[in-house]
């Protein structure tokens, strides 16, 4: 029919050298198909509403989930709401920035509603995420490249790495560092919020004695059941931590002075009870000094030098008790 070209017909109307590159260029674009594919790693193209308009790559079960049936899909279709708005948010930026941009994230596979749990990485997944803008609409729509790459080791060695920095490694319980840390953030939430905090500094009485008496090993052996005993019977949010030799500190956020106050007794009586030498005939106490952060406070010396001058004074008061400085 006139008008009406077949494939055939464009092929035949090539010279051999057009003939060639075009053959040549569907060659290439197998090769590149096959390359994209075989990506290590899942590439979304996601748009600015959310929705996932593509996906290559990934094909790692050991490391990746298939999410090939999350094309056409909203973020908020296959995600709970915070992480979808997470998502959603992440993108925003990178496309105002107009730049790339690296995000660091956990996911699990069941957080995405459809995913095979079954073929893919068990628990949480930690993702860095390069994000990097199209400079082409798709559908009407900006849109952003997300490589997704899986950095779960990385991450446990981080943490695991974080945490050893921060414990101490005959107790394990916090370092002073931690304490500090922790004490220096708590001040700062008082000035902002007036939110009621109490330090406590505790001391073994008369370690020097079971060093002497049982032995070093024996010593570190109380030390070590004074931090385990001591943590197993604080609430979730305390922060237990050695703050040196054989003294130990608790923070206690969130905390009026009443109930400070009874949670010092508590573990002290506790301690007083507990057998940390088993066969042993010997009996543990602690002396403690008790503090909440003041309003006048402008440091974490200070919170800490009232802690410790009630704590002196509960040596000086016979020991195996507690003095509150408020």
């Amino acid at each position: 029919m006139p008008g009406i070209y077949t494939m055939a017909d464009c092929l035949e109307s090539l010279t051999p050298p057009q003939l060639y590159w075009m053959t040549a260029v569907t060659d290439h674009l197998d090769i590149l198909l096959d390359m994209l594919s075989a990506l290590p790693d899942p590439v979304f193209v996601l748009t600015e509403s959310g929705r996932y308009a593509a996906l290559i790559g990934g094909q790692d079960r050991q490391h990746y989930h298939d999410g090939a049936h999350l094309v056409d899909f909203s973020l908020y279709d296959v995600l709970p709401k915070a992480k979808a708005d997470w998502f959603l948010e992440q993108i925003k930026i990178t496309l105002v920035q107009n730049q790339l941009r690296i995000v660091e994230y956990g996911l699990a596979g069941t957080d995405v509603n459809g995913l095979d749990t079954q073929q893919g990485p068990e628990g949480e997944i930690w993702f860095e995420g390069r994000i990097q803008p199209l400079s082409a609409p798709i559908k009407n729509e900006r849109a952003v490249v997300w490589v997704a790459c899986n950095i779960t080791r990385r991450h446990q060695l981080e943490a695991k790495l974080q945490l050893l920095s921060e414990t101490d490694e005959l107790t394990g319980a916090y370092n002073r560092r931690k304490l500090l840390d922790a004490l220096t953030l708590s001040l700062m939430h008082f000035r902002e919020r007036q939110t009621p905090t109490a330090v406590v500094l505790m001391d073994i009485d008369y370690f020097k004695s079971i060093n002497d008496r049982f032995g070093h090993v024996a010593g570190d052996e109380v030390l070590r059941g004074i931090a385990h005993h001591a943590m197993a019977h604080l609430r979730e949010g305390d922060l237990f931590a050695r703050f040196g030799g054989e003294e130990f500190a608790l923070l206690l956020p969130n905390t009026s002075l009443i109930a400070a106050e009874l949670i010092t007794e508590r573990l002290r009586l506790s301690i007083a009870a507990g057998d940390f030498l088993s066969g042993a005939n010997l009996t543990v106490t602690v002396s403690m000094g008790l503090s909440l952060i003041q309003p006048q406070d402008q440091s974490i010396e200070s919170i800490l030098h009232r802690a410790d001058d009630a704590l002196y004074k509960a040596k000086r008061n016979g020991r195996n008790c507690f003095i509150s400085a408020s």
